[in-house]
């Protein structure tokens, strides 16, 4: 079973992916995990790493299919280990998928080119590269005032010491946010879920309770999916 996890910059998709990896495991099955972009293990994820920080350009200024291809070639590189990881676990799960590269890339386009924009993408990637579909996406929806908040408290990562030119445009989130509740609500190429990570209210909850609430969706799922190993 392939299990995304997606979100907008700052939305903890990491953390979320890390948490829920310990809760299947510990329930029994057999459960990898794979983060894109793959930095430091892939020829695409070093040019990806170049257009974070700004070496391609100001955001603004650089075509939405140059990052689309790199994202797309990163996946590429890694579907014999996705194939591998998927013959040998009962789940694995993605910190990031085909979806975030949808997401991150429409939403660089104005609302009418996007639907054509995320068909050439996705052709490209699940029917081009043959990617496989992940069985199951997790969408944590977080404000971006909230998320760009969370961003802020990161330190220095592996590829960036501050916000790379995605984190920095508040504005280019709020569009990456609005083409991930679209391809939720149509639950574009499998099954989505939306988890709430705000429960409502003005504030986001505890990691532990995002992790909660992924799992009394996900467990049930999971179950049905897969026989309970003996």
């Amino acid at each position: 079973m392939l299990i995304a996890i997606e979100g907008i910059d700052g939305a903890g998709k990491g953390t979320q992916a890390r948490l829920l990896r310990e809760r299947l495991a510990g329930a029994g099955r057999r459960v990898e995990l794979l983060s894109f972009p793959r930095y430091g293990e892939t020829f695409f994820a070093r040019s990806i790493v170049e257009y974070l920080n700004g070496g391609f350009g100001p955001l603004e200024a650089i075509d939405p299919h140059l990052p689309a291809l790199l994202y797309a070639g990163d996946r590429l590189e890694s579907r014999d280990l996705i194939g591998q990881l998927s013959r040998a676990a009962d789940v694995v799960l993605f910190d990031r998928y085909v979806a975030s590269n949808l997401a991150h890339q429409a939403a660089r386009l104005a609302p009418p080119a996007r639907p054509a924009f995320i068909a050439w993408l996705a052709e490209l990637e699940y029917d081009v590269y043959q990617l496989p579909t992940a069985d199951l996406t997790i969408h944590l929806d977080v404000p971006v005032a909230i998320a760009s908040a969370l961003i802020a408290r990161k330190g220095r990562r592996a590829y960036t010491e501050g916000a790379d030119i995605h984190e920095a445009d508040t504005a280019y989130l709020t569009e990456c946010l609005h083409v991930y509740r679209e391809l939720a609500r149509a639950n574009f190429r499998g099954r989505w879920l939306t988890i709430d990570c705000t429960g409502g209210g003005d504030a986001i909850l505890s990691i532990n309770e995002v992790a909660e609430a992924i799992w009394q969706r996900v467990e049930p799922l999971v179950a049905d999916a897969l026989p309970a190993r003996s």
